[in-house]
């Protein structure tokens, strides 16, 4: 493995995400499952977010475009709090969601609507 990748994959990985869930799945790798969490760090996050063309919060809105097209929720809910850490706003958010509802058909739209409304809640709830 291209540790360089893997360290810049940690570092972008754990400032989306955030470190103490990074860490957490990385703890929790056991033989079995430490070489796809190595591999998905690297590949993913250092050579995919690694690359500076594109901005972290433009990213994030065409992950939460493609992994909401997918239909992979609880990945769409994770990187939902990833995204607004990343700069996208609840517009922005709506936005997307209406996006996935035109090119994905609406039960998927309101899909990505409760994974949105959960999100948006707990912030809302840690705010007061």
């Amino acid at each position: 493995m291209d540790k360089d990748l893997f360290e810049t994959g940690l570092e972008k990985r754990k400032a989306t995400l955030g470190a103490e869930y990074v860490q957490k799945s990385l703890d929790g790798a056991d033989d079995f499952s430490r070489p796809f969490q190595e591999a998905m760090t690297a590949w993913c996050w250092g050579f995919g977010w690694g690359d500076e063309a594109i901005d972290v919060k433009t990213r994030s809105m065409m992950n939460l475009s493609m992994i909401g097209a997918l239909g992979k929720m609880t990945e769409w809910e994770l990187h939902c709090r990833g995204a607004i850490k990343n700069g996208v706003t609840r517009e922005e958010l709506r936005a997307i969601i209406h996006v996935v509802g035109i090119y994905c058909g609406v039960p998927q739209a309101l899909e990505c609507m409760r994974a949105a409304r959960k999100v948006l809640d707990e912030l809302d709830h840690h705010k007061n």
